[in-house]
């Protein structure tokens, strides 16, 4: 009798993104998408890349769509969620930042239209346009005080080491 043929593993692996929450006065810093046809509201968020940190990862991806540098100050927390886009699952990192500067003439990436500041309110206005419930959820996070320090997030890359 021959051998059964092998069952193909399949192996699930979670999208790991960061995102950062920027606040100036009552204002947080979101950015206008445009995700698969229709215009969304997010942090400015993205994926982890390849021997990237995370903290690495939050600055960069608010660079790239925003235009703003800006500092991390804390770990807000860690959601997991089931994406209702794509049906994958997601692991987000959310920070708080302080944005340090800006440039204006920097090109946002593809799909953002632009970044700009919104309060909570206008925020939570935008109903199903918001890219997915892991936004309100960090800024309420955030305006209750939850932070924790980034040391608590451990790194062994070498962009990470200090000698």
């Amino acid at each position: 009798m021959a051998d059964p043929a092998p069952i193909p593993l399949q192996v699930w692996c979670p999208h790991v993104t960061v995102a950062c929450v920027v606040a100036d006065g009552d204002r947080f810093l979101m950015v206008e998408e445009e995700v698969n046809g229709r215009v969304a509201y997010n942090q400015p968020a993205g994926h982890l890349d390849d021997n990237e940190s995370l903290a690495t990862a939050a600055v960069r991806e608010t660079l790239e769509e925003t235009g703003w540098t800006v500092e991390l100050e804390h770990l807000i927390g860690i959601h997991q969620w089931r994406s209702t886009e794509h049906g994958d699952g997601v692991i987000r990192f959310s920070f708080t930042a302080r944005a340090i500067s800006h440039d204006p003439t920097r090109r946002l990436d593809n799909g953002i239209r632009r970044a700009l500041w919104l309060t909570r309110d206008e925020i939570v206005a935008l109903g199903d346009k918001l890219r997915s419930p892991l936004v309100l959820m960090s800024i309420d996070a955030w305006l209750a005080g939850q932070h924790y320090p980034l040391d608590l997030l451990q790194s062994l890359l070498a962009e990470d080491r200090y000698p």
